[in-house]
């Protein structure tokens, strides 16, 4: 999983930004082209504590403003979408991924026990 902002940082240095307050997010954005719209995520990022993260969103803002408001019906709003969720900081996703890296450890471990042999 490639998370934005955490390069570098093992699962430990991850967990502990977490606990310090920080947390991972996706930001949204819309393109338009006159008769089609695309609403789509960014990657995921980490927003350490004390960060502003509506301003590390600020290029999916600019994205949206620019490229957003030109398809019928879909392009005025999903851009107002995007907006409001990147001026609040973005989709915290924090919960979610934890949960799937939960599920997902237990398996790897099962899975590599197993071609081990053990």
């Amino acid at each position: 999983m490639n998370i934005q902002g955490a390069e570098g940082l093992n699962a430990q240095e991850l967990n502990f930004e977490l606990q310090r307050g920080g947390k991972l997010v996706r930001y949204y954005y819309c393109i338009s082209l006159v008769a089609v719209s695309f609403r789509r995520t960014s990657q995921i990022h980490l927003i350490r504590a004390g960060e502003n993260a509506a301003m590390k969103g600020m290029t999916y803002i600019l994205i949206s403003v620019l490229l957003g408001w030109w398809g019928i019906p879909w392009g005025p709003i999903w851009t107002i979408q995007s907006l409001y969720i990147n001026l609040k900081g973005g989709k915290d996703i924090t919960s979610e991924v934890l949960k799937l890296a939960q599920q997902v450890t237990p398996a790897a471990k099962t899975a590599a026990a197993t071609s081990s042999g053990k």
